[in-house]
Protein backbone atom coordinates (compact mmCIF):
# COMPACT_ATOMS: atom_id res chain seq x y z
CA UNK A 1 0.00 0.00 0.00
CA UNK A 2 1.39 3.51 -1.10
CA UNK A 3 0.74 5.84 2.10
CA UNK A 4 2.14 9.07 0.34
CA UNK A 5 5.04 11.39 -0.53
CA UNK A 6 7.96 11.26 2.15
CA UNK A 7 10.93 13.02 2.81
CA UNK A 8 14.17 10.60 1.98
CA UNK A 9 15.83 8.24 4.15
CA UNK A 10 18.87 9.76 5.96
CA UNK A 11 22.30 8.14 5.28
CA UNK A 12 22.31 5.18 7.57
CA UNK A 13 25.99 5.86 7.57
CA UNK A 14 25.63 9.88 7.85
CA UNK A 15 26.65 11.40 11.50
CA UNK A 16 23.99 12.53 13.28
CA UNK A 17 23.56 14.80 16.46
CA UNK A 18 23.87 12.75 19.84
CA UNK A 19 20.54 13.48 21.73
CA UNK A 20 20.62 15.76 25.27
CA UNK A 21 19.85 13.35 27.91
CA UNK A 22 16.13 14.50 29.45
CA UNK A 23 15.45 16.11 26.59
CA UNK A 24 13.44 13.13 24.92
CA UNK A 25 9.76 12.47 25.00
CA UNK A 26 7.33 9.92 23.90
CA UNK A 27 4.48 9.86 21.81
CA UNK A 28 1.79 7.53 21.79
CA UNK A 29 0.63 6.32 18.16
CA UNK A 30 -2.38 4.39 17.22
CA UNK A 31 -2.26 2.55 13.71
CA UNK A 32 -5.41 1.53 13.32
CA UNK A 33 -6.71 -2.01 12.37
CA UNK A 34 -4.22 -3.53 10.60
CA UNK A 35 -4.64 -1.65 6.93
CA UNK A 36 -1.04 0.47 6.35
CA UNK A 37 -3.41 2.87 4.71
CA UNK A 38 -6.18 3.31 7.93
CA UNK A 39 -3.06 5.17 10.05
CA UNK A 40 -3.73 8.56 10.66
CA UNK A 41 -1.29 10.97 9.28
CA UNK A 42 -0.16 12.64 12.19
CA UNK A 43 0.76 9.15 13.16
CA UNK A 44 2.51 8.49 10.15
CA UNK A 45 4.08 11.97 10.73
CA UNK A 46 5.53 11.17 14.04
CA UNK A 47 6.71 7.54 12.94
CA UNK A 48 8.96 9.70 10.11
CA UNK A 49 10.06 11.77 12.84
CA UNK A 50 10.95 8.73 15.78
CA UNK A 51 14.61 7.83 17.07
CA UNK A 52 12.89 4.81 18.71
CA UNK A 53 10.12 3.02 18.06
CA UNK A 54 8.52 0.46 20.05
CA UNK A 55 6.07 -1.08 18.84
CA UNK A 56 3.49 -4.05 19.03
CA UNK A 57 2.05 -7.14 17.29
CA UNK A 58 -1.29 -5.51 15.84
CA UNK A 59 0.60 -2.65 14.75
CA UNK A 60 0.69 -2.44 10.91
CA UNK A 61 3.70 -3.38 10.36
CA UNK A 62 4.78 -1.78 6.79
CA UNK A 63 4.49 1.58 8.67
CA UNK A 64 7.84 1.06 10.21
CA UNK A 65 9.35 1.24 6.44
CA UNK A 66 8.63 4.73 6.39
CA UNK A 67 10.89 5.04 10.14
CA UNK A 68 14.39 7.08 9.67
CA UNK A 69 17.14 4.71 8.75
CA UNK A 70 18.88 5.52 12.33
CA UNK A 71 15.67 4.66 14.33
CA UNK A 72 15.59 1.18 16.80
CA UNK A 73 13.12 -0.98 16.51
CA UNK A 74 11.89 -2.87 19.66
CA UNK A 75 9.37 -5.21 18.87
CA UNK A 76 7.44 -6.14 22.52
CA UNK A 77 4.73 -8.09 20.86
CA UNK A 78 1.69 -9.66 23.41
CA UNK A 79 0.94 -13.28 21.95
CA UNK A 80 -2.17 -14.30 23.60
CA UNK A 81 -1.42 -17.17 25.96
CA UNK A 82 2.15 -16.98 24.39
CA UNK A 83 5.16 -14.97 24.46
CA UNK A 84 4.73 -11.88 26.34
CA UNK A 85 6.21 -8.20 27.60
CA UNK A 86 5.01 -7.18 30.78
CA UNK A 87 3.92 -3.82 30.95
CA UNK A 88 6.21 -2.88 33.40
CA UNK A 89 8.85 -3.68 31.14
CA UNK A 90 7.53 -1.64 27.98
CA UNK A 91 7.07 1.43 30.83
CA UNK A 92 10.86 0.97 31.47
CA UNK A 93 11.82 1.31 27.84
CA UNK A 94 10.12 4.12 26.93
CA UNK A 95 11.29 6.30 30.33
CA UNK A 96 14.57 5.09 29.36
CA UNK A 97 14.94 5.74 25.72
CA UNK A 98 13.02 9.08 26.15
CA UNK A 99 16.18 10.07 29.47
CA UNK A 100 18.69 9.47 26.75
CA UNK A 101 17.11 12.31 24.52
CA UNK A 102 15.45 10.02 21.81
CA UNK A 103 11.90 10.68 20.13
CA UNK A 104 10.12 7.85 21.03
CA UNK A 105 7.14 6.50 19.38
CA UNK A 106 5.14 3.57 21.10
CA UNK A 107 3.34 2.17 18.54
CA UNK A 108 0.14 0.17 18.66
CA UNK A 109 -2.49 -1.16 16.88
CA UNK A 110 -5.97 0.37 17.08
CA UNK A 111 -6.30 3.15 19.56
CA UNK A 112 -4.31 3.31 22.44
CA UNK A 113 -7.06 4.11 24.89
CA UNK A 114 -9.15 1.15 23.80
CA UNK A 115 -7.82 -1.94 25.39
CA UNK A 116 -4.72 -0.44 24.07
CA UNK A 117 -2.90 0.70 27.87
CA UNK A 118 -2.25 3.55 26.66
CA UNK A 119 -3.09 5.21 29.99
CA UNK A 120 -1.46 3.20 31.70
CA UNK A 121 1.63 4.37 29.67
CA UNK A 122 0.98 7.57 29.94
CA UNK A 123 0.56 7.65 33.97
CA UNK A 124 3.89 5.77 34.11
CA UNK A 125 5.42 8.24 31.81
CA UNK A 126 3.86 11.44 33.27
CA UNK A 127 5.06 10.26 37.00
CA UNK A 128 8.70 9.64 35.55
CA UNK A 129 8.60 13.16 34.35
CA UNK A 130 8.98 12.30 30.39
CA UNK A 131 7.02 14.16 28.45
CA UNK A 132 4.07 12.66 26.32
CA UNK A 133 1.65 13.00 23.42
CA UNK A 134 -1.30 10.76 22.17
CA UNK A 135 -2.23 10.91 18.44
CA UNK A 136 -5.95 8.33 18.09
CA UNK A 137 -5.94 5.73 15.92
CA UNK A 138 -9.16 4.48 14.42
CA UNK A 139 -10.15 1.59 16.71
CA UNK A 140 -10.77 -1.79 15.09
CA UNK A 141 -14.10 -1.69 17.26
CA UNK A 142 -15.56 -0.24 14.73
CA UNK A 143 -13.72 -0.41 11.60
CA UNK A 144 -13.76 -4.25 11.54
CA UNK A 145 -17.33 -4.49 11.53
CA UNK A 146 -17.08 -2.01 9.07
CA UNK A 147 -14.67 -3.21 6.77
CA UNK A 148 -17.11 -6.02 6.82
CA UNK A 149 -20.21 -4.24 5.62
CA UNK A 150 -21.45 -3.85 8.97
CA UNK A 151 -22.02 -0.77 10.45
CA UNK A 152 -22.32 -0.87 14.05
CA UNK A 153 -25.51 1.77 14.42
CA UNK A 154 -27.75 1.98 11.87
CA UNK A 155 -31.40 3.84 11.87
CA UNK A 156 -34.05 0.91 12.31
CA UNK A 157 -31.66 -1.46 13.81
CA UNK A 158 -29.56 0.00 16.41
CA UNK A 159 -29.24 3.32 18.54
CA UNK A 160 -26.26 2.69 19.70
CA UNK A 161 -23.50 0.40 20.30
CA UNK A 162 -21.14 -1.42 23.64
CA UNK A 163 -17.31 -2.32 23.06
CA UNK A 164 -16.03 -4.82 25.73
CA UNK A 165 -12.84 -7.20 26.17
CA UNK A 166 -13.81 -10.67 25.69
CA UNK A 167 -10.06 -11.38 27.05
CA UNK A 168 -12.14 -12.95 30.65
CA UNK A 169 -14.62 -15.14 30.38
CA UNK A 170 -18.41 -14.26 32.47
CA UNK A 171 -18.09 -15.85 35.63
CA UNK A 172 -14.19 -15.47 36.37
CA UNK A 173 -13.66 -13.32 39.42
CA UNK A 174 -11.71 -10.80 37.67
CA UNK A 175 -14.52 -10.10 34.90
CA UNK A 176 -16.51 -6.70 35.69
CA UNK A 177 -18.69 -6.82 32.34
CA UNK A 178 -22.37 -7.04 33.35
CA UNK A 179 -23.36 -9.42 31.13
CA UNK A 180 -27.08 -9.41 31.89
CA UNK A 181 -27.01 -6.11 31.14
CA UNK A 182 -25.69 -6.40 28.03
CA UNK A 183 -27.86 -9.11 27.10
CA UNK A 184 -31.28 -6.84 27.54
CA UNK A 185 -29.82 -3.45 26.57
CA UNK A 186 -31.34 -3.71 22.77
CA UNK A 187 -27.94 -2.53 21.31
CA UNK A 188 -25.19 -3.55 19.25
CA UNK A 189 -22.24 -5.83 21.21
CA UNK A 190 -19.02 -5.36 19.81
CA UNK A 191 -16.41 -8.11 21.49
CA UNK A 192 -12.72 -7.73 21.68
CA UNK A 193 -10.01 -10.23 22.13
CA UNK A 194 -12.38 -12.80 22.62
CA UNK A 195 -11.72 -15.88 20.62
CA UNK A 196 -10.68 -17.86 22.93
CA UNK A 197 -13.71 -17.34 25.35
CA UNK A 198 -16.42 -17.01 22.67
CA UNK A 199 -18.28 -19.73 23.34
CA UNK A 200 -18.89 -18.92 27.22
CA UNK A 201 -19.59 -15.40 26.23
CA UNK A 202 -22.47 -16.44 23.95
CA UNK A 203 -23.63 -19.27 26.75
CA UNK A 204 -24.22 -16.79 29.16
CA UNK A 205 -25.86 -13.63 26.59
CA UNK A 206 -28.37 -16.83 26.18
CA UNK A 207 -29.03 -17.67 29.46
CA UNK A 208 -29.30 -13.78 30.30
CA UNK A 209 -32.47 -13.67 27.50
CA UNK A 210 -30.78 -12.82 24.51
CA UNK A 211 -32.11 -14.37 21.56
CA UNK A 212 -30.65 -17.19 19.81
CA UNK A 213 -31.67 -16.10 16.56
CA UNK A 214 -30.02 -12.36 17.10
CA UNK A 215 -27.41 -12.04 14.00
CA UNK A 216 -24.35 -12.32 15.21
CA UNK A 217 -20.54 -12.16 12.93
CA UNK A 218 -16.71 -12.89 13.64
CA UNK A 219 -14.39 -11.05 11.45
CA UNK A 220 -10.56 -12.09 11.83
CA UNK A 221 -7.46 -10.02 10.49
CA UNK A 222 -9.79 -6.90 9.54
CA UNK A 223 -8.41 -4.80 6.86
CA UNK A 224 -5.66 -7.18 5.79
CA UNK A 225 -5.49 -9.51 2.75
CA UNK A 226 -6.52 -12.28 4.44
CA UNK A 227 -9.47 -10.61 6.49
CA UNK A 228 -12.14 -13.35 7.27
CA UNK A 229 -15.98 -12.73 8.05
CA UNK A 230 -18.04 -15.90 9.50
CA UNK A 231 -21.84 -15.05 9.50
CA UNK A 232 -24.24 -17.01 11.58
CA UNK A 233 -26.80 -16.48 14.84
CA UNK A 234 -25.57 -15.87 18.57
CA UNK A 235 -26.83 -19.69 19.20
CA UNK A 236 -24.60 -20.82 16.25
CA UNK A 237 -21.50 -18.51 15.89
CA UNK A 238 -19.09 -21.03 18.66
CA UNK A 239 -19.28 -23.79 16.50
CA UNK A 240 -18.87 -21.44 12.99
CA UNK A 241 -15.98 -19.63 14.19
CA UNK A 242 -14.74 -22.85 15.08
CA UNK A 243 -15.12 -24.78 12.32
CA UNK A 244 -13.74 -21.96 10.05
CA UNK A 245 -10.57 -21.95 11.70
CA UNK A 246 -10.90 -18.26 12.85
CA UNK A 247 -8.08 -17.11 15.73
CA UNK A 248 -6.77 -13.87 17.31
CA UNK A 249 -7.21 -11.16 16.24
CA UNK A 250 -10.82 -11.07 15.53
CA UNK A 251 -13.62 -9.16 16.48
CA UNK A 252 -17.42 -9.95 17.03
CA UNK A 253 -20.62 -8.59 16.47
CA UNK A 254 -23.72 -9.14 17.98
CA UNK A 255 -27.32 -7.49 16.77
CA UNK A 256 -29.44 -6.59 14.00
CA UNK A 257 -26.89 -4.88 12.36
CA UNK A 258 -24.88 -8.22 11.74
CA UNK A 259 -27.87 -9.85 10.12
CA UNK A 260 -26.85 -9.54 6.46
CA UNK A 261 -25.54 -6.87 3.62
CA UNK A 262 -27.38 -3.59 4.50
CA UNK A 263 -29.05 -1.73 1.30
CA UNK A 264 -25.44 0.08 -0.54
CA UNK A 265 -23.10 -1.83 0.86
CA UNK A 266 -22.98 -3.71 -2.48
CA UNK A 267 -22.41 -0.44 -4.30
CA UNK A 268 -19.75 0.97 -1.54
CA UNK A 269 -17.65 -2.71 -1.84
CA UNK A 270 -17.54 -2.40 -5.35
CA UNK A 271 -15.77 1.18 -4.99
CA UNK A 272 -13.84 -0.08 -2.41
CA UNK A 273 -15.36 1.76 0.88
CA UNK A 274 -15.86 -1.19 2.50
CA UNK A 275 -14.59 -4.65 1.60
Amino acid sequence: MVLGPRPDRADPAAPRPAPEPGTGRVTLVGGGPGDPGLITVAGLQALRQADVVVTDRLAPQECLAEIPAHAEVIDVAKIPRGEQTSQETINALLIDRARRGAHVVRFKGGDPYVFGRGGEEVVALTEAGVPVTVIPGVTSSIAAPELAGIPVTHRGLSQGFTVVSGHVAPGDPRSGVDWAALARSGTTLVILMGVHTLRRICTRLLADGMDPALPAATIADAGLAGQRVVRSTLAALPDAVEAAGIGSPAVTVIGAVAGGELPGTSALAERGLVR
